[in-house]
């Protein structure tokens, strides 16, 4: 996995909804490791979770 290290990894929804980007390597890892997720794109690294969560994301003002 090569992200930068502000970026963090992509993450979408089951349904394909952009969620929160994660610097959790490790779990991202897990997911995939688990077949919890897969991968989308390998640049910028999105993963798609294969399993239904709430779709709550943070706001973000620039």
């Amino acid at each position: 996995m090569k992200a930068t290290a502000s970026e963090g990894v992509h993450v979408l929804s089951k349904a394909g909804k952009p969620l929160m980007p994660t610097k959790r390597y490790a779990k991202v890892k897990k997911l995939l490791k688990l077949k919890k997720a897969k991968v989308v794109k390998r640049s910028p690294f999105t993963i798609q979770l294969l399993y239904e969560t709430s779709e709550n994301v943070q706001l973000l003002i620039l």
